[in-house]
């Protein structure tokens, strides 16, 4: 039997898995593999434009007015200007090309790391959804693909930009080589004084983005909140608006406070950076106006060498900006595949392929299984033995917390045991492709998935081959044909009013009937209600269950209820308390033995009548009242 990888990943290091070189590899190999090669080549022709047209621009001037002391006819002036501004026009025009071609392309390569990011999401194991490790790691991710600028896409301008300035470098070092190489030394020492100096300061919002995503969105969690329909009856009802609007304000308070601070951290770098310009180009000055005096010098080369002094400090100074956007920008690409490439507990495509027949007999069992939530100081379930027969219908009740839907999730395969072993027809399922395992259940949970596309898709879940014959006839056993048969688009009627206006409305019955026409429709062996039924009133608790009872003829089933009396028609009912099964028997047998499920069931058993009140409370809220 394979071992099941360790749930929680050894904490991760300061120090990024891959540097900057490596997240440039790893982008221009993502170009190749997505059939957008040329991206890359297409940012290598940028830098040589941008070079090209750069140098045009320095030598146009110097070359007229060299034209103009050598006393060049008015014929050879004009061709010298009609020359360069030819020469300009192409370079402007095929820059411009260039860099209308490249933008989609950076796009589509940003689109394919999003949906393999997507992918890891849906796909990876369930208890990397509650890893905080996990959770910190996709939120940072989200930073590096959520726009045109994010590093995913703008790394590219970044590369252009520093091969640019590389290239530029070397020409502009061999131009003024042949003036004085001084004049290297003192530009080059400068530049990088400066970007020693400017380097911690410029960091100071990389080194605090933690603090300044979570003032962001607990900002955006203020503003959706508030506009949020869930909350309207509550923010009219209790008033809630001003309590809102001071939450809003002290977080706003606290996020202005943060920027406050890193201008005044930015500033600094802003001060050092003219100081250093003022005596680095003083000094180059002064030294080409010493050579013009003394007639080392023309006028025309004076101008040449005066602009590429300039120009010659920002190729130093862009290639040392490049390089701390490079490495900021791998940070969060490092990040970004770290998370993409996080280590899987479960065993998927590399684990042994599983094949589900809807009309095999199945039998799951629990072996000796307890489990713990990490940082928990307890176990949630403890040496837990528990079998599922083929066909058979489990209910398990216990009060809230008691672990009735922990259990559900390791039956599911969505947590590992922390102890013991889930045993399907006697072998244990670590060693199934994990999604293949769950092809063995249907469930319907307390929370609903509807998706904003039609009634049939979300009973079907597909868009493609759906069997609409198969659609209305689990519609039909959910008892909810009535009502979509007297919608205007009957079948075809769109749900959620999020993303269409004109969406259908469901009561919170209905929606449980359509989850429930969901679950047939699978056809699994094994099928999980967990709470399906807690926002309904007791008399419709019991009808909808009496459904269930009927089309989950055939398939194993497990129910959790809080209400005791729905789940009385089940083979056996299993009672949880703390993290053991407490009693197990049928109903009726159960309530002979006059333990505590009796006593359970003979508490909440003054709710269940029809002249009752309208909502029966969950055992935990009985409790509460017994005691009292």
């Amino acid at each position: 039997m394979p071992e099941e990888k360790n749930t929680t990943p050894k904490e991760k290091p300061q120090k990024p898995k891959y540097n900057m070189w490596q997240c440039a590899w790893y982008m221009i190999s993502l170009a190749i593999r997505e059939q957008e090669k040329k991206v890359p080549v297409l940012c290598v022709l940028t830098a040589l434009l941008a070079v090209s047209s750069n140098l045009v621009s320095l030598s146009i001037t110097p070359a007229i007015l060299g034209a103009v002391e050598n006393h060049a006819a008015l014929q050879t002036l004009l061709g010298f200007i009609g020359g360069f501004v030819l020469l300009t026009m192409v370079l402007n025009a095929a820059s411009s090309y260039v860099n209308a071609n490249i933008l989609y392309g950076k796009v589509t390569i940003r689109s394919a790391i999003i949906a393999r990011l997507s992918d890891k999401l849906m796909t990876t194991s369930y208890p990397n959804l509650s890893d905080d490790k996990f959770i910190k790691m996709r939120g940072k991710a989200q930073d590096a693909i959520n726009c045109n600028a994010a590093a995913s896409e703008a790394v590219w301008n970044t590369l252009t930009e520093l091969l640019q300035n590389v290239l530029g470098f070397l020409l502009y070092l061999v131009l003024l080589t042949s003036v004085n190489p001084l004049l290297i030394l003192v530009i080059t020492g400068a530049s990088l004084l400066n970007y020693f100096i400017n380097k911690p300061l410029s960091e100071y919002g990389h080194r605090h983005r933690e603090e300044e995503g979570r003032l962001e969105g607990t900002l955006w969690y203020w503003v959706s909140t508030a506009e949020s329909s869930h909350i309207a009856k509550d923010v009219r009802l209790f008033g809630m608006r001003p309590w809102l609007e001071e939450l809003y304000r002290k977080t706003w308070t606290a996020y202005h406070a943060f920027h406050r601070r890193a201008q005044n951290v930015y500033i600094w770098g802003s001060i050092a950076d003219l100081l250093l310009s003022f005596l680095r180009n003083g000094f180059v000055y002064a030294y080409l106006i010493y050579l013009m005096l003394n007639g080392n010098l023309s006028v025309s080369l004076f101008l040449l060498y005066f602009s590429a002094a300039g120009n010659f400090s920002g190729w130093v100074s862009g290639i040392l900006n490049n390089l701390l956007t490079l490495y900021q920008q791998g940070l969060e690409l490092s990040n970004l595949r770290e998370c993409i490439e996080y280590p899987e507990p479960f065993l998927f495509e590399e684990g042994e392929p599983l094949e589900v027949d809807p009309v095999k007999q199945y039998e799951l069992r629990l072996a000796d299984v307890s489990f713990r939530y990490p940082a928990a100081d307890q176990d949630t379930l403890s040496h837990v033995n528990l079998t599922l027969h083929p066909g058979e219908k489990l209910a398990v009740v216990g009060l809230n917390g008691a672990g009735k839907t922990t259990l559900i999730k390791l039956l599911c395969g969505f947590l590992a045991p922390t102890q013991g072993e889930v045993l399907l027809n006697g072998k244990d399922i670590r060693r199934y492709n994990r999604r293949d395992y769950y092809r063995m259940f249907s469930a319907v949970f307390q929370d609903f998935s509807l998706l904003a596309t039609t009634i049939a898709s979300n009973v079907a879940q597909t868009e493609e081959c759906l069997d609409m014959d198969r659609v209305k006839d689990c519609i039909t056993k959910a008892g909810l044909t009535e009502k979509v048969e007297s919608l205007p688009a009957q079948y075809e009627e769109k749900l959620c009013r999020d993303v269409y206006e004109d969406a259908v409305m469901l009561s919170g019955g209905e929606t449980q009937r359509l989850m429930l026409a969901r679950a047939l429709y699978k056809n699994a062996p094994f099928v999980m209600l967990d709470e399906p039924t807690a926002a309904l009133d007791p008399l419709a608790e019991a009808d909808m269950y009496a459904k269930y009872h009927e089309m989950t003829r055939g398939h194993s089933s497990i129910y959790i209820s809080h209400r005791l009396a729905s789940t009385r028609f089940c083979d056996r009912i299993i009672l949880i308390e703390n993290g053991r099964i407490a009693e197990e028997g049928t109903h009726e047998g159960l309530l002979a033995q006059s333990g505590r499920y009796a006593e359970l069931f003979k508490i909440q058993s003054k709710y269940y009548t029809e002249s009752g009140a309208e909502e029966a409370p969950s055992i935990g809220d009985k409790e509460k009242n017994h005691a009292t």
